[in-house]
């Protein structure tokens, strides 16, 4: 997947700041790689070569698209 947008609640609007900070960024690559128990929280996400444990509310502000194989390709050729 890679990241389409971040937008933060009205209430924490630090967080998108915060999320594009670190490295959720429009076109990065993102990958869920576990979630926590009981309720699935935190999750676990990986992106570029960092993995960050994020509450729910926080992922919550990222939109993500599925990954375009045939665009990677390209920019990898």
């Amino acid at each position: 997947m890679t990241v389409r947008q971040v937008q933060a609640p009205e209430a924490a609007p630090e967080w998108a700041r915060w999320l594009e900070e670190i490295g959720f960024i429009v076109g990065e690559r993102v990958m869920l790689m576990a979630r926590g128990l009981p309720g699935g929280d935190p999750l676990v996400v990986r992106i570029g070569q960092s993995t960050f444990a994020l509450r729910r509310a926080e992922a919550a502000c990222v939109r993500v698209a599925p990954l375009d194989h045939a665009r990677l390709e390209k920019r990898n050729a």
